[in-house]
């Protein structure tokens, strides 16, 4: 695995992507949205993740974030996908979808030849970190992840996508608390 897209230093700002195996379209459901967003509040109460940006989009998650003096970001975020990995697995088995079997056999076929999977490989391995290292490489990424939804005509304007910090820099009623203000400007 390459060491390029790691996270090195936990004093900085990332921009993460979190990508479902095959790139499944699992987050057109509400329930698996929202346990993404029940999953980010945790991580943000309890484990002090610091939250500049997010999208989730329905096959990927994007997150300009940092970790905290207490826990590092590559701990949140295994942490993270660990627990929504199962949880959603389990929503998927136990609550109504009409692409069960389908998904299930993905995700098992995507697992089946690696040891550490028990049964379903649910996320890509890795995060493709890119350090936020200057405001223009923030507001860079920021509108990137913003205009994602609209790029793939999900909404007309970025503020109107209910799972994207763009509501938060609109000044709308949003999921999830970030931080308006670049990670290189904000020192622990």
């Amino acid at each position: 695995m390459s060491h390029k897209y790691k996270i090195k230093d936990n004093d900085q700002g990332y921009f993460l992507t979190l990508t479902v195996t095959e790139w499944i379209d699992v987050f057109t459901r509400k329930n698996h949205k929202m346990k993404i967003i029940e999953s980010l509040g945790f991580c943000q109460k309890v484990k002090g993740l610091e939250l500049f940006g997010y999208c989730l989009m329905p096959s990927h998650l994007h997150l300009i974030a940092r970790g905290s003096r207490d826990n590092l970001l590559s701990s949140i975020i295994h942490d993270f996908k660990s627990y929504t990995a199962k949880a959603i697995l389990q929503q998927i088995i136990e609550e109504p979808e009409s692409r069960r079997k389908w998904m299930l056999d993905q995700f098992q076929f995507a697992g089946k030849y690696l040891n550490r999977i028990d049964k379903y490989k649910f996320w890509q391995d890795g995060y493709h970190a890119e350090i936020i290292f200057s405001p223009e490489v923030f507001y860079q990424k920021l509108n990137y992840i913003h205009f994602n939804p609209v790029k793939d005509l999900i909404v007309e304007k970025p503020e109107e996508y209910l799972f994207s910090s763009a509501r938060n820099y609109a000044g709308l009623r949003s999921y999830l608390n970030v931080i308006l203000e670049t990670p290189q400007l904000i020192t622990y």
